[in-house]
């Protein structure tokens, strides 16, 4: 009888507790992917410092060489990294085989890789909606199918780590696609959060808002001309609230080691979550607001217009 009650209690307790799984980083080895710039590589130098042992890849040739270069001159540990498309499925398991023999089971997956492009459902493409679904969806359902099955295996735990955006709580203008794709994480990670924890598996939703990395320079805005000043002008305006890669790199290590669901990089995107949350109708006014200025912009700017 004491031993059915002490059960209980404990399975009445973990519904309202469960320990971190990983309360730090050194010693732990951590996949990061889009690696070689901007939160990839703010998280690869700070997971580093932190004692962590990297496995790293990206797109960019090249540029993963740097970051492996900067760690290691830091004095940091990356045990295998390999360049690849994770909308590649055949790519992301077979760099998954060659990870389990060279480095072993993941204690922490993070899948930050992610392209963007802007724009109204008339002036998007297919091609638009389908590589940033790729990427941006299908990339880390790619690397979850191919590294936490090992984890929940291993049975000691660990922490999922997915970078979802504002545009995967808010309806922000001309994001259509975008969100498709953060909505979607956000989805996954929802489910996963419950899923896993049974396996001690901790799950991080990571929501950043403006962060200034070399995708804000290079998003395709499709339907206005990027050369115009005015739409420069809004550019700019988007680069002076923007968060450094190093700040939202902060908060994502903040999240692993807490074991927090929600990893906010600045306090917009948590306020603007509140806000639609709890006033629905004040928070539907001011997308209608957002959205006519974005209107108000690409006439403006004269693309799309039909003489």
């Amino acid at each position: 009888m004491g031993l059915n009650l002490g059960r209980r209690l404990t399975a009445v307790r973990e519904l309202f507790w469960v320990r971190t799984p990983v309360p730090s980083l050194r010693g732990r080895t951590v996949l990061i992917t889009g690696a070689a710039s901007g939160i990839g590589r703010a998280t690869a130098v700070a997971a580093a410092r932190e004692g962590a042992r990297l496995v790293l890849t990206d797109l960019q040739v090249d540029a993963l060489d740097e970051v492996v270069a900067e760690v290691a001159g830091q004095g940091g540990v990356v045990a295998y990294h390999s360049a690849g498309d994770v909308s590649d499925y055949e790519w992301v398991a077979s760099f998954a085989r060659a990870v389990d023999a060279e480095v072993g089971v993941m204690d922490v997956v993070m899948n930050v890789a992610g392209i963007s492009a802007w724009g109204t459902v008339e002036n998007l493409q297919h091609r638009h909606w389908r590589k940033i679904v790729d990427v941006n969806l299908m990339g880390p359902i790619h690397v979850i199918e191919c590294f936490v099955p090992q984890m929940v295996r291993r049975g000691s735990g660990g922490q999922l780590v997915n970078v979802s955006s504002a545009a995967g709580l808010l309806a922000l203008p001309w994001h259509s696609a975008y969100s498709a794709s953060k909505f979607g994480i956000r989805g996954v990670s929802e489910v996963l959060r419950y899923d896993l924890r049974r396996h001690g598996i901790g799950v991080s939703l990571v929501c950043p808002g403006g962060v200034a990395t070399p995708l804000v320079g290079t998003v395709e805005i499709v339907g206005l001309d990027r050369s115009d000043p005015r739409v420069a002008k809004q550019v700019d305006g988007f680069h002076k609230i923007a968060v450094t890669p190093e700040k939202a790199a902060a908060a994502i290590i903040r999240g692993v080691t807490k074991n927090k669901y929600m990893v906010y990089t600045s306090f917009d995107v948590r306020f603007g979550y509140w806000w639609a949350r709890k006033f629905a109708l004040p928070y539907e006014v001011a997308m209608r607001i957002a959205n006519n200025r974005f209107d108000h912009l690409s006439r403006l700017s004269g693309v799309g217009q039909v003489d």
